[in-house]
């Protein structure tokens, strides 16, 4: 089976002891999700946190920007040349998936509105409103790890909404066959959204703990997801 060449822009390097130092980086939980599967990917990772983007947009079969505890609403300096790359890609209908700060960020670069909103923590079920061939196993539903405080509140011109969720109006988008994005986090295992959760509970009130502790109990279908996106990246899961 061919290995597909996907190019990972990593847009957070997380130094903190709690999850940082004990749970593996962006990149490598997408690629601990990714090779369950049968297709192998052969992968690229550009520390765009850092300013590195791909130069050419041919150099990968297909990008995938990861998500960040950053919010695309403070102006960080790697923002302009993610921009950049984003409508390069999509000028060349270049694959490009996006997840949650991923999601964001190609809203905005775009075109697209993002605005801060409550805070969304927890497995919660994203229904699809448009179904694409690439989405096998076929489900009408997936439950996924969730966890933001900003949201895409208007979409870019020529983009459609796709999914929804209790929390997420716009969950997920497209445009064209050849970029899509998730507002959720399919990458999340339960142990690390429960590390996460820990971390961020000097921030949040007691009710908002309370509703995420209890959704983070519900069994979530990363993998499902893992195979849409193989196959929207042109592999066989």
């Amino acid at each position: 089976m061919k290995r597909l060449k996907l190019g990972l822009l990593q847009v957070n390097h997380d130094r903190s002891i709690e999850v940082g130092d004990a749970f593996p980086d962006d990149s490598h939980r997408f690629r601990d999700l990714f090779d369950r599967q049968d297709q192998r990917f052969d992968y690229r990772v550009y520390m765009t946190v850092g300013g590195e983007v791909p130069q050419d947009v041919d150099d990968q079969d297909g990008y995938l920007i990861t998500g960040s505890p950053e919010s695309v609403l403070h102006g960080m300096a790697f923002l302009g040349p993610l921009y950049d790359f984003i409508r390069r890609a999509d000028a060349a209908r270049k694959p490009l998936l996006g997840v949650c700060f991923g999601h964001q960020a190609i809203a905005a670069a775009l075109g697209g509105t993002v605005e801060q909103s409550d805070w969304n923590i927890g497995v919660e079920t994203h229904t699809f409103l448009e179904h694409f061939d690439w989405m096998q196993p076929a489900q009408e539903d997936l439950n996924l790890h969730s966890f933001h405080h900003d949201a895409v509140t208007v979409l870019p011109e020529g983009c459609r909404r796709i999914a929804e969720s209790p929390g997420c109006v716009n969950a997920g988008f497209a445009k064209g066959d050849h970029l899509f994005t998730t507002q959720a986090h399919p990458e999340f295992t339960d142990r690390f959204m429960a590390g996460v959760l820990d971390a961020t509970k000097h921030v949040l009130s007691a009710t908002e703990v309370e509703v995420a502790e209890a959704r983070a109990a519900m069994p979530a279908d990363g993998d499902v997801f893992a195979a849409w996106a193989t196959r929207f990246f042109g592999g066989t899961p």
